[in-house]
């Protein structure tokens, strides 16, 4: 499949850049995770600027949009590790009161009982009761568990706006392992120039590229099947990516000063939400054999 963004497409992904360059670049994110906590005002703000509205219909109050754009949006919100329930708000705009505004934040219980900022949230949508903390691996995701829950099948648009975000962790990863390759020197010269790191750059690179190639299909088709194949590659480019990082930083990429672990952890937590990639798995499966 050819697939090119259109001129509007490409506005939207610039406009959606230039926002969170100034309100969630790296010093923000450092913020957050000394003081975790979800911003309010940041919320207010991606109401404002049409996040959470962006496929809600015009006469409805909304932006008007599709899947496509929802994508591209989601990626950059996953480039910046942008915190919050931001999946479970996008889904409730136009549904719950609010929501579409940034003014109330939603958080949905998963088909395994995860929850998402559940104390962060005005509505919760599922049964929460005895809901019991979690240690998350990352500082700016929250979660909770729901004993006994087993829900049905994830919603695709949940999935895919999940897969779009580890697309945008894998494409930053990527950079952040590029521009270290290029400044970093042992022996007289930038580390980019041993074999070893070029292949780790290049494996990124092919796996991020692959992702999204079948994320932006999926959304074009907005099949379940390809949505699955989708989120299975984004998982992978986004974790193994994040990894890879890690190896080109060497010790340093360790430290919690590295901005490169917050990006693994928050692949780790991704890669569990809407059933994990075990789900994708079985839809695969069962399509290959019909």
């Amino acid at each position: 499949m050819r697939f090119q963004l259109s001129v509007d497409q490409r506005a939207l992904q610039v406009a959606v850049r230039e926002l969170f360059a100034r309100r969630f670049d790296g010093e923000a994110l450092r913020a957050a995770v000394d003081a975790p906590g979800l911003d309010r005002v940041l919320w207010r703000e991606l109401g404002a600027a049409g996040f959470f509205a962006l496929r809600v219909p015009e006469a409805d109050g909304g932006v008007g949009l599709g899947l496509p754009e929802a994508v591209l949006v989601f990626e950059e919100a996953g480039r910046v590790l942008l915190p919050g329930p931001l999946v479970a708000t996008h889904l409730a705009a136009g549904v719950v009161e609010g929501a579409a505004e940034g003014e109330v934040v939603v958080a949905d219980v998963d088909r395994d009982g995860l929850v998402e900022w559940l104390d962060a949230a005005d509505v919760v949508r599922g049964e929460v009761a005895g809901a019991v903390p979690l240690t998350s691996v990352d500082p700016l995701t929250p979660l909770h568990r729901v004993p006994g829950v087993s829900g049905a099948t994830a919603d695709p648009v949940a999935v895919l706006l999940t897969a779009a975000e580890q697309l945008g962790t894998a494409t930053r990863t990527c950079e952040l392992a590029v521009q270290h390759a290029r400044t970093r020197e042992q022996f007289g010269q930038p580390i980019g120039a041993f074999q070893a790191v070029k292949h780790l750059c290049a494996r990124m690179l092919v796996r991020a590229e692959t992702a999204r190639a079948a994320v932006y299909a999926a959304a074009v088709t907005a099949d379940p099947v390809d949505i699955a194949a989708a989120r299975l590659l984004a998982d992978e480019a986004a974790e193994q990516g994040a990894r890879d990082c890690i190896q080109v930083h060497g010790g340093m990429g360790f430290t919690w000063e590295c901005e490169v672990q917050l990006h693994l952890k928050r692949a780790w937590v991704r890669g569990r939400r809407c059933g994990g990639g075990a789900e994708s798995e079985e839809l695969l499966a069962v399509d290959l054999l019909a």
